[in-house]
């Protein structure tokens, strides 16, 4: 298992009464496009969330959550949560939450042609 499956079930049951929410699997895990926009994901064992600079560092505060290094750099406004930051709907609801909130106001990658 490349990533964990039990957690990609419940983000799509979180996003299942959203229309047009895509899911594409790379980078051996599944990325959810919300409105043509990278919204959150799964990653090996982290739900990987795209919640914005403005949120960024009170989520690090949070049970679970730390920052999403990328080629050896932290990505500001992408975190990582652990299994530990999401043992409750509640908990995940939270980060759910705070994912589409960003995505209202995110930028879309340009297409490539």
């Amino acid at each position: 298992m490349a990533y964990n499956e039990k957690l990609n079930d419940r983000v799509r049951e979180a996003l299942a009464h959203l229309p047009g929410v895509e899911e594409k699997y790379m980078f051996g895990g599944c990325c959810y496009m919300v409105n043509g926009k990278m919204c959150m994901g799964i990653a090996n064992e982290f739900l990987m969330c795209r919640i914005g600079p403005a949120a960024y560092e009170q989520a690090l505060e949070r049970k679970g959550c730390t920052e999403m290094v990328f080629t050896g750099k932290p990505m500001k406004g992408y975190v990582y949560v652990s299994e530990d930051g999401l043992k409750t709907k509640k908990d995940l609801d939270y980060w759910v939450g705070l994912c589409l909130a960003f995505n209202k106001e995110a930028k879309a990658s340009k297409k490539k042609k």
